[in-house]
């Protein structure tokens, strides 16, 4: 069994009065280790797909199994835990919290889990500087520019050192030294045995991927291995 399964996944919403079909009948198998590119025109489904398999969102149909444990059915809040100790997420949009410094965003998936203080910061601080955020560690969110706050929100999903990391154009909002920069923790993290399923639009970081699969139409049309 792969690491990551998805079997059969169809996910709708409604425009209006109208149902919209994003996902159709998709299946999807990454293994351990394996870090994966999704590709695909604007609307095709994949930030859907990246929520669907982190247990964000759920599916109309089908089934999603994470480190052979089956997310499909389970109550909500044993998802939440599964997520918090297992998942990373880097979104498209931020979703730092305005009220907490740059610092204690990066800390909260620690401080969740109940994690000494004293290690919460550690590790929260080595992330940021190893983003560039030494100066910016007090910073609040709008004191930040939307790349800096982009690096906050990286290095508070690697903090957890997750098993699955899902980034949706985790290098979107950044100039080409600070994109290499996040690339190099993400390919860190890839070294150190992590499942990595990343949504880009920018072919230098889709060739990093072992692997990488177009959606078309809510399907998977294509399927390579990195040469």
């Amino acid at each position: 069994m792969a690491f990551l399964e998805a079997r059969g996944i169809v996910k709708s919403y409604m425009v209006g009065a109208t149902p919209l079909t994003v996902l159709r009948d998709l299946d999807l198998a990454v293994e351990a280790g394996e870090m994966l590119a999704i590709v695909g025109a604007s609307g095709v489904g994949k930030s859907t797909l990246l929520h669907v398999l982190g247990g964000l969102d759920r599916a109309d149909a089908g089934s999603v199994s994470v480190a052979a444990t089956t997310l499909t059915g389970l109550p909500d809040a044993e998802v939440v835990t599964f997520r918090n100790r297992h998942v990373g997420f880097v979104f498209q949009f931020h979703h730092l919290l305005p009220e907490f410094t740059a610092l204690e965003n990066v800390e909260m998936p620690m401080r969740i889990a109940r994690l000494p203080g004293p290690e919460c910061r550690a590790r929260a601080t080595d992330l940021l500087e190893r983003v560039g955020l030494r100066e910016r560690l007090d910073h609040r969110p709008g004191m930040l520019s939307g790349g800096e706050q982009q690096r906050v929100a990286v290095a508070r999903a690697l903090v957890m050192n997750p098993s699955m990391l899902l980034a949706d154009e985790p290098t979107g909002n950044l100039d080409s030294r600070n994109g290499e920069a996040v690339m190099d923790l993400l390919k860190e993290l890839h070294a150190g045995g992590a499942t990595i399923c990343m949504v880009t639009h920018d072919v230098r970081f889709a060739e990093h991927a072992d692997r990488t699969i177009h959606l078309f139409d809510g399907r998977v049309v294509e399927d390579k291995i990195a040469a």
